[in-house]
Protein backbone atom coordinates (compact mmCIF):
# COMPACT_ATOMS: atom_id res chain seq x y z
CA UNK A 1 0.00 0.00 0.00
CA UNK A 2 2.73 2.14 0.94
CA UNK A 3 4.00 2.25 -2.55
CA UNK A 4 0.93 2.50 -3.99
CA UNK A 5 0.65 5.53 -2.23
CA UNK A 6 4.34 6.74 -3.35
CA UNK A 7 2.81 6.93 -6.82
CA UNK A 8 0.27 8.95 -6.14
CA UNK A 9 -2.62 6.19 -6.19
CA UNK A 10 -5.65 6.09 -3.47
CA UNK A 11 -6.83 2.28 -3.36
CA UNK A 12 -10.02 1.89 -1.40
CA UNK A 13 -9.43 -2.22 -0.83
CA UNK A 14 -12.37 -1.74 1.47
CA UNK A 15 -15.34 0.98 0.77
CA UNK A 16 -17.71 -0.06 3.25
CA UNK A 17 -14.93 0.60 5.92
CA UNK A 18 -14.18 3.83 4.00
CA UNK A 19 -17.75 4.52 4.07
CA UNK A 20 -18.30 3.99 7.64
CA UNK A 21 -15.32 5.83 9.22
CA UNK A 22 -16.53 9.33 7.06
CA UNK A 23 -20.02 8.49 8.71
CA UNK A 24 -18.59 8.07 12.08
CA UNK A 25 -16.97 11.23 12.12
CA UNK A 26 -19.83 12.52 10.82
CA UNK A 27 -21.60 11.43 13.49
CA UNK A 28 -19.62 13.36 15.78
CA UNK A 29 -20.34 16.39 14.38
CA UNK A 30 -24.03 15.71 14.04
CA UNK A 31 -24.27 14.96 17.64
CA UNK A 32 -22.13 18.33 18.55
CA UNK A 33 -24.77 20.00 16.76
CA UNK A 34 -27.27 19.60 19.20
CA UNK A 35 -25.15 21.38 21.55
CA UNK A 36 -24.67 23.88 19.18
CA UNK A 37 -26.68 27.24 19.04
CA UNK A 38 -25.73 30.42 17.32
CA UNK A 39 -29.35 31.52 15.98
CA UNK A 40 -31.01 35.15 16.56
CA UNK A 41 -31.96 34.82 20.10
CA UNK A 42 -29.15 32.51 21.62
CA UNK A 43 -26.75 33.31 24.49
CA UNK A 44 -24.13 33.06 21.70
CA UNK A 45 -25.66 35.44 19.12
CA UNK A 46 -26.81 38.18 21.55
CA UNK A 47 -25.45 37.95 24.68
CA UNK A 48 -21.40 37.24 23.56
CA UNK A 49 -19.55 40.00 22.66
CA UNK A 50 -17.44 38.19 19.93
CA UNK A 51 -14.05 39.29 18.23
CA UNK A 52 -13.87 41.10 15.23
CA UNK A 53 -12.03 38.17 13.22
CA UNK A 54 -15.49 35.86 13.83
CA UNK A 55 -16.08 34.69 10.94
CA UNK A 56 -19.73 34.19 9.50
CA UNK A 57 -22.03 31.48 10.58
CA UNK A 58 -22.22 29.99 7.21
CA UNK A 59 -18.30 28.93 7.36
CA UNK A 60 -18.29 26.79 10.15
CA UNK A 61 -20.63 23.54 8.53
CA UNK A 62 -18.80 23.95 5.82
CA UNK A 63 -15.32 24.04 7.03
CA UNK A 64 -16.62 21.10 9.74
CA UNK A 65 -17.85 19.06 7.13
CA UNK A 66 -14.84 18.71 5.04
CA UNK A 67 -12.75 18.49 8.55
CA UNK A 68 -14.79 15.28 9.20
CA UNK A 69 -14.45 14.29 6.13
CA UNK A 70 -11.10 14.36 5.80
CA UNK A 71 -10.75 12.91 9.33
CA UNK A 72 -12.90 9.88 8.56
CA UNK A 73 -10.14 8.86 5.31
CA UNK A 74 -7.21 9.31 7.96
CA UNK A 75 -8.53 6.58 9.95
CA UNK A 76 -9.86 4.44 6.99
CA UNK A 77 -6.06 4.67 6.22
CA UNK A 78 -4.76 3.81 9.52
CA UNK A 79 -7.19 1.03 10.26
CA UNK A 80 -6.12 -0.28 6.52
CA UNK A 81 -2.37 -0.79 8.17
CA UNK A 82 -3.88 -3.49 10.55
CA UNK A 83 -5.94 -3.35 13.74
CA UNK A 84 -3.65 -5.68 14.56
CA UNK A 85 -0.77 -3.52 15.23
CA UNK A 86 -0.33 -2.12 18.48
CA UNK A 87 0.50 1.40 17.26
CA UNK A 88 -2.47 1.27 14.63
CA UNK A 89 -4.55 0.68 18.09
CA UNK A 90 -3.15 2.93 20.02
CA UNK A 91 -3.64 5.61 17.33
CA UNK A 92 -7.76 4.80 16.36
CA UNK A 93 -7.86 5.01 20.50
CA UNK A 94 -6.38 8.77 20.14
CA UNK A 95 -8.54 9.04 17.62
CA UNK A 96 -11.63 8.41 19.77
CA UNK A 97 -11.01 10.50 22.30
CA UNK A 98 -10.42 13.36 20.47
CA UNK A 99 -13.42 12.84 18.70
CA UNK A 100 -15.00 12.29 21.83
CA UNK A 101 -13.81 15.69 23.13
CA UNK A 102 -14.65 17.64 19.82
CA UNK A 103 -18.46 17.02 21.18
CA UNK A 104 -17.72 17.96 24.33
CA UNK A 105 -16.46 21.23 23.21
CA UNK A 106 -19.69 21.95 21.76
CA UNK A 107 -21.18 21.29 25.50
CA UNK A 108 -18.65 22.84 27.69
CA UNK A 109 -19.38 26.49 25.25
CA UNK A 110 -22.74 26.39 24.23
CA UNK A 111 -24.99 23.95 26.46
CA UNK A 112 -22.63 25.38 30.17
CA UNK A 113 -22.82 28.76 28.29
CA UNK A 114 -19.06 29.00 29.53
CA UNK A 115 -16.11 30.86 27.27
CA UNK A 116 -13.74 29.41 30.20
CA UNK A 117 -14.13 25.71 30.23
CA UNK A 118 -14.63 25.67 26.80
CA UNK A 119 -11.29 27.44 26.20
CA UNK A 120 -9.67 24.59 28.53
CA UNK A 121 -11.55 21.67 26.85
CA UNK A 122 -10.40 23.31 23.53
CA UNK A 123 -6.91 23.42 24.74
CA UNK A 124 -7.26 19.40 26.04
CA UNK A 125 -8.69 18.74 22.52
CA UNK A 126 -5.86 20.28 20.88
CA UNK A 127 -3.44 18.12 22.71
CA UNK A 128 -5.49 14.81 21.31
CA UNK A 129 -5.20 16.60 17.90
CA UNK A 130 -1.46 17.19 17.65
CA UNK A 131 -1.23 13.56 19.26
CA UNK A 132 -3.32 12.09 17.16
CA UNK A 133 -1.61 13.82 13.87
CA UNK A 134 1.87 12.47 14.96
CA UNK A 135 0.63 9.44 15.55
CA UNK A 136 -0.99 9.35 12.62
CA UNK A 137 2.08 10.75 10.63
CA UNK A 138 4.29 8.08 11.89
CA UNK A 139 1.81 4.86 10.32
CA UNK A 140 0.90 6.74 7.46
CA UNK A 141 2.05 9.84 5.80
CA UNK A 142 -1.02 10.21 4.09
CA UNK A 143 -3.46 10.35 7.37
CA UNK A 144 -1.00 12.63 9.47
CA UNK A 145 -1.19 15.12 6.76
CA UNK A 146 -5.01 14.72 6.47
CA UNK A 147 -5.18 15.97 10.12
CA UNK A 148 -3.42 19.33 9.93
CA UNK A 149 -6.26 21.14 8.46
CA UNK A 150 -8.50 19.94 11.74
CA UNK A 151 -5.71 20.80 13.62
CA UNK A 152 -5.16 24.43 12.00
CA UNK A 153 -8.94 25.02 12.68
CA UNK A 154 -9.36 23.98 15.83
CA UNK A 155 -6.09 26.48 16.68
CA UNK A 156 -7.80 29.12 15.12
CA UNK A 157 -10.97 28.02 17.24
CA UNK A 158 -8.91 28.20 20.49
CA UNK A 159 -7.86 31.67 19.69
CA UNK A 160 -11.47 32.23 19.45
CA UNK A 161 -12.33 31.21 22.14
CA UNK A 162 -10.03 31.98 24.11
CA UNK A 163 -10.64 36.03 23.01
CA UNK A 164 -14.22 35.57 23.74
CA UNK A 165 -13.62 34.22 27.23
CA UNK A 166 -11.31 37.35 27.72
CA UNK A 167 -14.17 39.94 26.13
CA UNK A 168 -16.51 38.08 28.32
Amino acid sequence: MENDMKQGVFPVRNPLLLIGCVVLTNLAGFIGSFFTDTGAGSWYADVLVKPWFVPPDVVFPIAWTAIFILMGIALYLILMEGTERPDVQVAAGLFLCQLLLNILWSYAFFTLQSPFFGFIEILILWLFILAVTVSFYRINTIAGYLFIPYLAWVSFAAILNGTIYLLN
